[in-house]
């Protein structure tokens, strides 16, 4: 029986077979990698996977779909809202495992509407991550990898590229999916730093949160306050927009708050 798209999902399947072969090649998964897919859907994306690793585990929250995916031999399903899954535990959770306490490779289609939800998630477990290949609509990627003093450059800039090196590697339009979205779609690579600054990242967090919480006034007027509510005696020039400030200046800034 075919699987009728479920708007409340966010479900849009990829069809197009030379865009799925780039998205592999992008990947590049080898035999063993202990890799985990967000959304896997029709197992478009999923076949070709397994098919070069020997083993995936799937994140699916459709009861259906999961259904589906059960019956395939090579797969590990975890039916469940993605949100809720711990991946530090899922790194470890399979005692003897040639995966088994190896950092993840986490790929997915992920769901339009909450895929910054599901980002700041993984960035609660990017301590277990080996990186992330997602399908996401541009102009979140467009976000993502933002330089400072551009329109993109935002909250979601600011609080990714402190932990991760980001690349857009490929274009995906609307055709090649069913049913289309009404947007572009792109592949953003993610690897999170070798040797990341040390943050209270609830702390930084808040800051940033904070800074662009009204990006078109000067920091003064937002961020200030909140600084002298912690007492902060440091040197920051205030008289900024938020999106003029450099990701380092944030990190630094946190750091001298603490």
């Amino acid at each position: 029986m075919k699987h009728i798209a479920r708007k409340r999902f966010g479900q849009h399947f990829l069809t197009d077979r030379a865009i799925i072969e780039a998205i592999v090649e992008a990947i590049a998964p080898q035999p063993g990698d202990a890799m985990v897919e967000i959304g896997p859907g029709l197992a478009a994306l999923t076949q070709p996977l397994v098919e070069r690793l020997g083993r995936l585990t799937v994140i699916e929250l459709d009861r259906d779909l999961a259904a589906r995916l059960r019956g395939h031999g090579q797969l590990d399903v975890i039916e469940s809202d993605v949100l809720k899954v711990d991946f530090t535990a899922l790194s470890h959770a399979t005692a003897g495992a040639p995966s088994a306490g190896r950092r993840l490779r986490v790929v997915g289609n992920l769901p339009y509407n909450i895929s910054t939800p599901i980002l700041f998630h993984l960035l609660d477990h990017v301590g277990v991550v080996q990186d992330q290949h997602f399908m996401l609509q541009k102009e979140v990627i467009d976000r993502m990898v933002a330089r400072p003093a551009t329109s993109d450059y935002s909250r979601l800039s600011v609080m990714l590229q402190w932990r991760y090196t980001m690349d857009n590697v490929l274009f995906v339009p609307p055709e090649s999916f069913d049913p289309p979205p009404r947007v572009d779609s792109a592949i953003v690579r993610m690897v999170p730093l070798a040797e990341p600054p040390a943050i209270d990242l609830k702390l930084y967090g808040d800051l940033v949160q904070t800074a662009f919480s009204q990006r078109r006034k000067i920091l003064r007027n937002t961020l200030g306050k909140w600084l002298e509510a912690r007492n902060f005696a440091g040197q920051f020039d205030l008289q900024r927009r938020a999106e003029e400030v450099p990701v380092a200046e944030y990190v630094a800034l946190a750091q001298a708050v603490q």
